[in-house]
C-alpha cells in the first residue's frame, strides 16, 4: 500500500483533455445527484416548482462545481515541474472536497439562513460532498485506465505485425495544413522531437546533422510513422532505430545511444519503455 501511495500518478489523470471530461462528467453526476438526492438541504433553499428547482438548484451546484475547475487547473500546471504521487494526489482530493462543503454551508448559512450548527452543516456537507466528487472521480478514473490499457494493447498488436526489417524508403512529413514539407529517406532521419507546437526533425544531410522545423503535433507525425524504424521513446521525441547501438539501464531509466557520438543519449520514459524493448528485442532477433 505505502509502494501505491508513493508511486507517481498516472499520466492519463492529468492530461488536459481528460481534466476536461473530468469537469463535465463531475458536474453532470453532482446536477443528477442534486436534484434525486437533494442533499444539503436544497428542496428548503427555493418555495419553488420542480422546474424552477432544479434550474436554481443546478446553478448553485454548478458554481460549486468551479472549486474542482479551479484545482484542477492549478494541479495541471503544478504537475508540468512537480511530479505529483499517489499520496498527494488523495490529499489534493481530500482539499477538494472540504473546500466545496466550506462553500456550501457557507452559501446555506449567510445565503439560505440555515439555523443549524456551523458544525452540523459542515460535517453534513462533506458527506455529500463526498458522494458528489469521489463517485465520479472513481468511475471515470477506472474509465481512463480501461481506455489506457486498451491503447497499450492495441499499440503493442500493431507492434507486433511490424516484420522484423523495418520497412525502409522515403517519408513524407506534413504540417498541420497537410502541406508536403520534407521528404527524406528513413535512414537519414536520427530522432525527431517536440518543439512548442512544432517538431524538429534531425537527419543527416552532407555528412552533417540538419534540423528542420515542420508546424504539427508529435501525435500526428507518430501516427505517419507506422512500420517503419521510428518509434516513440518519451513525451516529446522519436528515435530511429536504425541508429540506435546501445541500450543502458541505469537508475534514472533506460537511456538509447546512437552511432553518432556528438548525439546525447536520449531517455526512454515508463509509458515507451515496453514498446521500446520491445522494439529493440526485434532488431537483436534479426538476421545480419
Amino acid at each position: 500500500m505505502l509502494l501505491v501511495m508513493n508511486q507517481k500518478i498516472p499520466y492519463y489523470l492529468n492530461e488536459k483533455g481528460n481534466i476536461v471530461r473530468l469537469v463535465i462528467y463531475t458536474a453532470a453526476f453532482a446536477l443528477v445527484f442534486i436534484n434525486i438526492y437533494q442533499p444539503f438541504g436544497s428542496k428548503n433553499w427555493f418555495q419553488v416548482s420542480d422546474v424552477k428547482y432544479f434550474l436554481f438548484s443546478s446553478l448553485i451546484i454548478l458554481t460549486g462545481v468551479l472549486v474542482v475547475v479551479i484545482s484542477r487547473i492549478i494541479m495541471f500546471y503544478y504537475s508540468r515541474n512537480h511530479d505529483l504521487l499517489v499520496s498527494q494526489y488523495a490529499v489534493w482530493v481530500l482539499g477538494e472536497i472540504i473546500a466545496m462543503s466550506l462553500f456550501y454551508t457557507i452559501l446555506e448559512t449567510f445565503a439560505f439562513d440555515d439555523t443549524r450548527l456551523f458544525k452540523e452543516m459542515m460535517k453534513q456537507s462533506v458527506i455529500n460532498t463526498s458522494l458528489v466528487l469521489l463517485l465520479p472521480y472513481s468511475t471515470i478514473w477506472l474509465y481512463f485506465s480501461l481506455k489506457d490499457k486498451n491503447k497499450k494493447l492495441a499499440e503493442l498488436s500493431q507492434e507486433l505485425e511490424i516484420l522484423e526489417q523495418p520497412v525502409k524508403g522515403i517519408l513524407n512529413f506534413f504540417d498541420e495544413k497537410k502541406e508536403l514539407r520534407l521528404s527524406v529517406f528513413s535512414e537519414q532521419i536520427f530522432w525527431i522531437e517536440a518543439a512548442d507546437n512544432y517538431v524538429k526533425i534531425h537527419y543527416s544531410s552532407k555528412g552533417k546533422v540538419t534540423a528542420f522545423m515542420i508546424r504539427n503535433t508529435l501525435k500526428v507525425i507518430e501516427e505517419s510513422l507506422i512500420n517503419t524504424p521510428l518509434v516513440r521513446c518519451n513525451r516529446s521525441t522519436i528515435i530511429n532505430f536504425d541508429h540506435v547501438k546501445i541500450l543502458r539501464k541505469e537508475k534514472e531509466g533506460i537511456l538509447l545511444g546512437l552511432d553518432k557520438e556528438y548525439i546525447p543519449d536520449i531517455p526512454v520514459s515508463k509509458t515507451y519503455a515496453e514498446r521500446v524493448m520491445l522494439r529493440f528485442s526485434n532488431y537483436l532477433q534479426a538476421p545480419i
